[in-house]
């Protein structure tokens, strides 16, 4: 997938970098963020304009905005391009869902939101709650790497999880009317988008996971990390984080609470 990168400028006025603000963070002068275009809960691209509308566009506008330079947000097809773009430094910040194998490669800042992930069933399937899917005989689609599937391949016991690089929601509908799987696991935004416009499915009323988001920086500088954690928590204690979620629209994602260090 050929990925577009998306040009901003930082609105009103820009603000001198304080001398507080570590100017590694933007090396180039320009903050580049990287972010999965195909996620929902992060970001959406608009089809016509390439403009970027959600949370991650809100964020990354305002920490450009606190260290006085243009921003420029970078859509990325998969979580691996979103880390090598990071490790590369052709990223400054990335947005991902925390996992203890990515944070072997790159550091996590603290979450600032919390994803749910469900199940999608056929209309008539049996299967009522997230409580009914790890049984012998059921079969889970989801798309390998994804933080849900990466969640199920250590949780599940009696179920068999069918995971394929890329899956998608149309994919997984197809399996499902086919019967080559039971479920298809994916955060609850991708799921209520999908359920408004396809038919003979249903969304579970529960969840089974909720996936941290954060932001990620390249190993090995604390201040930097501190930088973002204090950001983080600046924007969740005034009401930015939840007004961001809710501009966006967003179902199923709530403003992570300050926990993890």
């Amino acid at each position: 997938m050929k990925h577009r990168l998306l040009y901003a400028m930082a609105a009103g006025a820009i603000l001198g970098r304080a001398a507080d603000n570590p100017p590694a963070l933007a090396p180039t002068g320009t903050l580049r963020a990287a972010f999965l275009g195909n996620n929902p809960t992060q970001g959406r691209v608009d089809s016509k304009t390439g403009a970027v509308s959600g949370p991650i566009a809100d964020i990354t506008r305002e920490l450009a905005r606190r260290l006085g330079v243009p921003y420029l947000i970078i859509p990325a097809p998969n979580v691996r391009v979103v880390l090598d773009h990071v490790k590369a430094h052709t990223a400054d910040i990335g947005f991902l869902a925390f996992d203890a194998t990515r944070a072997a490669e790159v550091d996590f800042s603290r979450p600032y939101s919390l994803g749910w992930n469900s199940y999608m069933v056929r209309a008539d399937s049996p299967i009522r709650s997230a409580a009914d899917i790890d049984r012998k005989g059921i079969r889970i689609g989801a798309p390998k790497g994804d933080s849900g599937e990466l969640y199920l391949s250590r949780n599940l016991k009696q179920a068999e999880l069918k995971s394929n690089p890329g899956m998608t929601v149309d994919e997984a509908q197809r399996m499902l009317a086919a019967s080559e799987i039971d479920a298809f696991a994916t955060n609850r935004q991708r799921l209520v988008e999908a359920a408004a416009r396809l038919p003979d499915v249903r969304i579970l009323p529960d969840n089974f996971f909720a996936v941290e988001q954060s932001i990620v920086i390249d190993k090995g500088d604390p201040s930097r990390l501190n930088f973002v954690n204090s950001l983080i928590d600046d924007l969740r204690s005034s009401g930015f984080l939840r007004d961001a979620i809710d501009r966006a629209k967003l179902s199923g994602v709530d403003v992570a609470p300050r926990a993890r260090k």
